[in-house]
């Protein structure tokens, strides 16, 4: 037994002196900032300390190192974390999404503090499940001025309401569509209609632009997760010859440097199956994202969407969309950037302001920028 087996008496010996260091609890973190993934948690800790108005996205710091004197910082005040309710210290404690602070200064932290800020590790996360719900995914806090996602809120569970400005995948200056809707059990029925707010005053590059009138229409997302949705759409209200001579005139149709094509316009008049298929992700921790391929009044959709995405210290929102096909206008590309924490007090998280840009063909017959413009969103809940 003895030289035949040896190799096994030799791993249950190297067992044995590693047991006792595999048996060791990870180290406790007792000082550590709390990373702003949950608003619910926040806002309580403020109110408790009676902090007017909370700031979803403060600066929290646990210091729980001395059992005599245990503090919370928020925004750089210091408080004694006794101060707040036996709940709210416990969920703190427990929170999962903690960034140490304990670590120790040496020559090479130059270098690996700003690596570590940028949370490699943290890029690409599941999504949460109110993202993945067929029937809860509509709700969302962020309403956008120019395009986007969907401004939507619940009345009880599943039963809401969503409004936007633009289509879901239309830039700045590009339309005068808005919807409202309703929503119960996944299924969205709503009206569509026109307000020239947005494009009344944008006098150039109008040709690639995109024009509704009074419509209706029904959707339903697939019960199997928030990742196929459905629906008809349908225009009810014919454009007169003031509004085509408003949205048509001579002065935005443009001719190709050969004559052979004509860009103009795009009236939306008639019966439409549109469709999107989506795949919700947490990237670089936004609180709400997604990435889709969707056809909508028979053009073709590929892009993304995040909000509330955390870089090296900053929070931002992104979105890339590209109309890659249509038989009424030349493909596009829309990319917008929206900077949050620019403002102060109650704006520092409701508010995200940033550049919006369209890539196209211009007026010139040339590949170009047709729309750039500030867009802007407001937070006006809690995120999930």
């Amino acid at each position: 037994m003895g030289i035949k087996n040896s190799p096994f008496y030799i791993i249950l010996f190297f067992l044995c002196l590693c047991l006792p260091i595999f048996a060791q609890e990870e180290e406790p973190i007792r000082y550590y900032q709390l990373e702003p993934l949950d608003d619910s948690l926040f806002i309580k800790i403020q109110e408790e300390l009676f902090i007017d108005p909370p700031d979803p996205k403060a600066e929290i710091i646990a210091d729980l190192r001395d059992l005599a004197n245990q503090t919370i910082s928020v925004k750089g005040a210091l408080y004694p974390f006794l101060a707040l309710s036996e709940e709210t210290r416990s969920r703190i404690i427990t929170y999962p999404f903690k960034i140490s602070l304990e670590e120790s200064i040496t020559y090479t932290s130059l270098f690996t503090r700003v690596i570590n800020k940028l949370r490699f590790d943290k890029i690409i996360n599941t999504p949460t499940a109110f993202q993945i719900s067929s029937t809860l995914g509509y709700i969302n806090p962020f309403l956008q001025f120019m395009g986007g996602e969907r401004f939507g809120f619940a009345l009880k569970n599943d039963v809401g309401f969503s409004f936007g400005i633009g289509t879901p995948y239309s830039g700045v200056l590009e339309t005068n569509f808005f919807e409202l809707n309703f929503h119960i059990l996944g299924l969205r029925a709503g009206l569509f209609s026109n307000d020239d707010t947005f494009i009344e005053h944008k006098f150039d590059n109008n040709h690639n632009n995109i024009y509704f009138k009074l419509g209706y229409q029904i959707n339903y997302v697939v019960p199997f997760g928030n990742f196929f949705e459905f629906g008809y759409m349908n225009t009810t209200e014919n454009f007169g010859q003031s509004k085509i001579e408003k949205y048509r005139p001579e002065s935005s149709i443009v001719y190709s440097k050969d004559s052979s094509k004509i860009y103009d316009p795009y009236l939306v008049d008639g019966k439409f199956f549109n469709w999107e298929f989506r795949y919700p992700i947490k990237i670089l921790e936004a609180t709400r994202a997604k990435f889709y391929i969707a056809k909508y009044v028979n053009e073709y959709h590929i892009g993304f969407t995040g909000r509330e995405m955390s870089l090296a210290g900053s929070v931002f929102d992104f979105r890339f969309d590209a109309m890659v096909s249509s038989k009424e206008r030349e493909p596009q590309y829309i990319i917008e950037a929206l900077i949050q924490k620019i403002f102060g007090n109650w704006a520092f998280s409701a508010v995200a302001i940033g550049p919006s840009v369209i890539l196209t063909r211009t007026n010139e017959d040339k590949f170009g920028i047709t729309s750039i413009f500030v867009n802007a969103r407001l937070k006006a809940g809690t995120s999930f």
